[in-house]
């Protein structure tokens, strides 16, 4: 049977869960970065083991609870197979995103990957018939405008960018990527699944899907120093087990796009952690670029939130 609907959380319990999950999805890239240089390797994929880890932390303690909620709940299989779809999601979400990582700053990547809000709307557009408005198109343009600035910023500054345009692309499939991770994560709790059961479900999938991963890349498994699973074990922790999760609960009740507005006050947070922890101090135009991208994106879905 499906379960039952839940009661809406009280505007308080939003505020304090989303902005528990924010602070924990704003410590990810650090400890990835962390992560990265603790291992040594000198892989250009050492991303994909990285992204394996961290889910996979995290589905230790998810599936066995989600195997139990789904045992109780008996959810239908169309909420399982759209909490596995989300899963296959996430997995490429993580393997493309944490790999950019390796080839452009912090400030440049996690604001690329949190634009997520626009590829909702233009999702919007294109499935459901819902054409944009002027302000939306504008704010895209805007948003576009940045994201050109971004991409050609890291030429300048203290950045540890190595090749900016391929961390870009990178980060950029990643919002694409977790954008359908939200859409399918909704349409699972909403089909049945409870935020424990489609945690266990998603994660466990996408630990699975990026299983092979390290293996096809010639990435290995083990060997690491103890510092480096030191940082993926809270990487798994915090930004996924607590991060994750608490954007996952909240995007049952509200709309993708308004769940991911919250996220885009991650790439100032990051950005704080990084000049704090690596002194990555942005280039100009990095800044600059990333202050009109994320302006475009709240142009964008602004005017959804109000109706």
């Amino acid at each position: 049977m499906q379960q039952t609907s839940a009661q809406k959380p009280t505007t308080t319990q939003f505020i304090t869960i989303l902005g528990i999950g924010l602070l924990a999805v704003c410590c990810a890239s650090i400890f990835i970065r962390l992560a990265r240089e603790s291992t040594g390797s000198s892989s250009a994929f050492i991303g994909v083991f990285i992204a394996f880890a961290r889910i996979t932390v995290a589905s230790l303690v998810t599936v066995p609870l989600g195997f139990f909620a789904i045992r109780k709940e008996k959810p239908s299989r169309e909420a399982i197979r759209l909490g596995v779809w989300a899963g296959v999601a996430l997995a490429l979400h993580f393997a493309f995103w944490i790999s950019s990582l390796s080839f452009t700053s912090i400030a440049a990547s996690t604001t690329i990957a949190t634009t997520n809000p626009i590829w909702l709307s233009l999702w919007a557009w294109l499935v459901w018939k819902q054409p944009p408005s002027t302000r939306v198109r504008f704010g895209v343009a805007v948003a576009f405008l940045g994201g050109i600035l971004v991409a050609f910023g890291d030429t300048g500054g203290s950045s540890q960018a190595t090749n900016p345009l391929l961390g870009n692309f990178l980060s950029l499939l990643g919002a694409f990527s977790v954008s359908a991770y939200y859409l399918l994560g909704q349409a699972a709790q909403k089909a049945g699944l409870s935020i424990t059961a489609y945690a266990g479900v998603a994660y466990g999938m996408a630990a699975l899907v990026l299983l092979p991963l390290p293996l096809i890349f010639s990435v290995p498994y083990t060997g690491y120093p103890l510092e480096a699973y030191f940082w993926l074990l809270l990487l798994g922790l915090i930004p996924q087990l607590i991060g994750h999760t608490s954007f996952n609960w909240a995007v049952k009740f509200l709309a993708p796009t308004t769940v991911t507005m919250v996220i885009l006050l991650e790439p100032v947070g990051s950005a704080i952690l990084a000049i704090t922890v690596f002194r990555e101090l942005p280039s100009f135009l990095t800044a600059l670029g990333a202050s009109v991208l994320l302006s475009g994106v709240f142009i964008a879905v602004s005017e959804k939130q109000k109706s």
